[in-house]
């Protein structure tokens, strides 16, 4: 265990990038999205609703492992953008987090995609 760290982020845990594509704001966390890095992911998807983007579209493939924090951080993105007349998808998720949206029903209210092509609009 890594004592400096606990309790923060650790920067090589997971990288957030983001971009804008058309209406959609794409978000693509890579790494580990749990209750320490969860602000690495929190904090664009805010910035992105906070600006007027209400169409969120989450890369999920480079996302490694997800936690009930990660989750909850992505339910608070997705109320948030439907109260905006948006929405959250999500893309490509690996069988490990894919198994949590399940287990959880987490996904049933979101709009789940096997690829970032046919999770933007024309």
């Amino acid at each position: 265990m890594d004592r400096e760290h606990i309790g923060s982020a650790l920067p090589a845990r997971l990288r957030v990038e983001t971009r804008t594509v058309g209406e959609s704001e794409v978000l693509t966390p890579v790494g580990e999205l749990d209750h320490h890095t969860a602000e690495l992911l929190r904090d664009p998807l805010d910035g992105a609703l906070d600006a007027g983007r209400s169409r969120l579209v989450v890369d999920c493939s480079g996302l490694e492992f997800c936690d009930s924090t990660g989750l909850n951080v992505l339910l608070g993105a997705r109320l948030r953008a439907d109260a905006a007349g948006g929405a959250v998808h999500l893309v490509g998720m690996r069988p490990a987090v894919a198994r949590v949206f399940h287990i959880t029903g987490a996904d049933t209210v979101f709009t789940v995609h096997d690829t970032l092509a046919t999770a933007l609009p024309d």
